[in-house]
């Protein structure tokens, strides 16, 4: 499965986007190449499920400074 989305932070660049699948007890870190702080980034993640039902993926972004985004984004979907 690919998911594709967009991470602005308005006056910092984004460095990194990270993906749970575990609801936030663990987090997979995507280091981004050459960003700014005056674009949105576009960013694109790959997985394969283990196996078939009810997922819930939250994403978040990471800022110049190492913060990360105080509210992840969330997607629920199922895999059949």
């Amino acid at each position: 499965m690919e998911f594709s989305g967009w991470a602005h932070d308005f006056d910092k660049r984004i460095i990194a986007v990270e993906f749970s699948l575990d609801n936030g007890e663990h987090w997979t870190r995507y280091d981004l190449g050459d960003t700014t702080a005056d674009r949105w980034v576009s960013w694109t993640f790959a997985w394969t499920p283990e196996a078939s039902g009810a997922y819930q993926m939250k994403v978040r972004s990471v800022n110049e400074d190492g913060d990360a985004s105080p509210i992840a984004a969330v997607h629920t979907f199922e895999v059949l």
